[in-house]
């Protein structure tokens, strides 16, 4: 008697293969679009810790640029750029609106701004970061 697999048992085993892929891949997408979409939603909050603490250790205004392109924080009253990282976009994200300016006083409280909420989806995943005007984060 011969060992080994024959021709149809191989053929059988790459069919099963291919159908379990080919239902479980597109998950994985999804998934991967969650947790995307996840990082960047934290990486907006810690934008905004950097922004309000940076402005209570100097004592003077700070602005934190929020657009699809780039998270920047700069001082108020000068030009010179503080912090810049790579924006939503840079990661296949997107950022419902434009460009948004939170100014945060030497005390860490915002100015000018009640509460602000940035979207971001990428396929059907799907966050909200709400800000308010104290600094207290939510992702939802």
């Amino acid at each position: 008697m011969r060992r080994g697999t024959t021709l149809v048992e191989i053929l059988l085993s790459l069919v099963i293969l291919s159908l379990l892929l080919g239902i479980a891949i597109p998950r994985f997408g999804a998934v991967r679009d969650q947790l995307a979409v996840g990082a960047e939603a934290g990486r907006i909050v810690a934008a905004h810790r950097r922004a309000r603490v940076t402005a209570i250790l100097q004592s003077r205004p700070v602005v934190l640029t929020i657009s699809p392109d780039s998270l920047t924080l700069a001082a108020e009253s000068d030009s010179g750029v503080r912090w810049v990282e790579a924006g939503p976009a840079a990661h296949g994200v997107t950022l419902a609106g434009g460009a948004r300016k939170i100014t945060f006083s030497p005390v860490g409280i915002t100015t000018g701004v009640s509460n602000a909420s940035f979207r971001l989806t990428r396929g059907a995943a799907s966050r909200t970061v709400v800000v308010s005007r104290l600094g207290r984060l939510r992702i939802q």
